[in-house]
């Protein structure tokens, strides 16, 4: 099975520079006016600015379940380039979670199992 998650977002020059820091890497591939960065074998996060999306816009929520080690890069990363983010939260089982959120209000957020 293959995903494709859609960020409807206002602004696509603004968009593609955030993405661009929270991925750490401008998008893989652009396929006439979307923007896909894989994020898995068969999975992408794909930026829409089109104005048929534009009812849509700031209301994608998703969760990247990554590694403790990929967590904390990001999270450095992110600090790095003014990018602020929601507290870590700890959860009684170990996971680490914090949610991010671009400039439009669209909702990322990393999960890393202890």
């Amino acid at each position: 099975m293959d995903l494709h998650s859609v960020m409807c977002v206002s602004d696509l020059t603004r968009s593609l520079d955030w993405y661009g820091v929270f991925f750490g890497r401008a998008a893989d591939e652009v396929i006439g006016e979307e923007h896909l960065w894989q994020v898995g074998e068969n999975a992408y996060i794909v930026l829409d600015a089109r104005d048929v999306r534009s009812a849509r816009v700031g209301g994608s929520m998703v969760t990247f379940g990554v590694t403790i080690d990929e967590f904390s890069a990001a999270l450095e990363r992110l600090v790095a380039f003014g990018v602020t983010h929601e507290p870590v939260e700890t959860y009684s089982n170990g996971v680490r979670h914090v949610e991010v959120l671009d400039p439009d209000g669209n909702s990322l957020s990393l999960a890393a199992l202890p």
